[in-house]
């Protein structure tokens, strides 16, 4: 990839811009919605609980992204990949759910320009979508609470199909519903399981630099394009609709 305008833009030289696309789909937590600050209190609420030291925000940071299970497995084993015990899982992914429900609209925002990046979008008459690998029970309600619904033609979970992200299913489903072809769906995400979903359904990608992705540094994710905010997705797309 070559470096664009501004320190965090990235182009991949062999993309012609702007994309003529006519659907977007949107991960959730880091790419729309900073839902950190919810996370990390559903976090430490479920580690006092089953009487665990808490951990850091940049600890959760780096776990999110594979859905609540994954977390969950994750801050018991401090691995990536870690499996605890079947029991020991079950009672703390349990404890998390519910404290998660409890907490899960206190300190969550959309980021900068993600509201005005789907008005504009929607009214230039992208269809839009949000994949994510969040359970429904607590996709829904956020996304009704912070207003950001009405915006979306489809929503996702990561409980929704048989598989989610980084499988190519959900944008395939998507690319469907909408009646496309994939390479017509544009995916914006912030993490390897987008990207690999992405590539995997034939879908252009496109990475913001602020979101959940572990260690990894934006610059290390196969994407077509790292855009510093939603907003300047716009300038990488053809808007004018036909």
């Amino acid at each position: 990839m070559s470096r664009a305008n501004g320190e965090q833009r990235w182009l991949r030289p062999s993309v012609v811009f702007p994309l003529k696309v006519t659907a977007v789909a949107f991960d959730l937590d880091g790419t729309l919605v900073e839902t950190l600050p919810d996370l990390h209190e559903s976090s430490n609420r479920m580690l006092e609980q089953i009487g665990r030291p808490p951990v850091s925000a940049a600890t959760v940071r780096a776990y999110i992204g594979d859905g609540v299970d994954r977390l969950v497995k994750r801050l018991l084993t401090q691995q990536p990949d870690g499996e605890p015990d079947a029991t020991s899982f079950e009672n703390a992914v349990d404890n998390f759910r519910a404290h998660y429900a409890t907490v899960l609209t206190r300190a969550s925002h959309p980021f900068a320009g993600a509201v005005s990046t789907l008005q504009i979008l929607r009214g230039s008459g992208f269809k839009l979508a949000c994949v994510t690998n969040k359970p429904a029970r607590f996709t829904g309600p956020l996304l009704e609470s912070l207003a950001l619904t009405g915006y979306l033609d489809l929503v996702l979970s990561g409980d929704s199909l048989p598989r989610k992200k980084p499988d190519a299913l959900p944008l395939l489903h998507v690319a469907g519903a909408f009646g496309i072809d994939p390479g017509q769906l544009l995916m914006v995400g912030d993490s390897p399981v987008d990207t690999q979903a992405a590539r995997s359904a034939g879908c252009p990608v496109f990475c913001v630099p602020y979101g959940y992705r572990g260690t990894l540094a934006v610059q290390d994710l196969d994407c077509d394009a790292i855009v510093p905010a939603l907003s300047d997705l716009l300038e990488l797309i053809v808007l004018t609709r036909s």
